[in-house]
């Protein structure tokens, strides 16, 4: 699976940061591209479920092609669900579906930081993901 030129640039920088310090910050950096939702669309129904902090993630699809939108009120949260968004970033339902999640965050040297409280977070934005293109079909 190819990866989308944004997440290609983002594991370029992962890659060359020198220990979590340094990845940590670009963490915070890559949370700060994410547009904050209004309170219209930090709804229940856009509330992800199995995450500790609160996440938010919406949904379009338009001319065939998916764009999510997601938002945390947690700083590091924020940054993982950007990783996550530029990873999904113009891939099919069928490469959605594919996504090795925990492979991604060790390409980027983030696995090993990641609490099991916070996989399970990714890991349910995904499933929700997943569920939002399960609809479509």
């Amino acid at each position: 699976m190819t990866l989308p030129h944004v997440a290609a640039q983002a594991l370029q920088a992962f890659q060359q940061a020198a220990g979590w310090e340094q990845r940590a910050r670009l963490l915070m950096q890559w949370g700060e591209r994410l547009a904050p939702m209004s309170d219209a669309e930090k709804r229940d129904e856009h509330r992800v479920q199995g995450c500790e902090s609160q996440v938010w993630l919406s949904a379009e699809h338009a001319d065939g092609s998916w764009q999510f939108r997601a938002y945390s009120d947690a700083r590091l949260i924020r940054g993982l669900l950007a990783l996550l968004l530029v990873r999904v970033e113009g891939l099919s339902a069928a490469e959605v579906e594919a996504l090795d999640l925990p492979g991604w965050f060790t390409e980027l040297g983030l696995a090993r930081q990641l609490s099991p409280s916070r996989s399970n977070g990714m890991n349910a934005v995904l499933k929700r993901m997943r569920e939002y293109l399960a609809d479509i079909r």
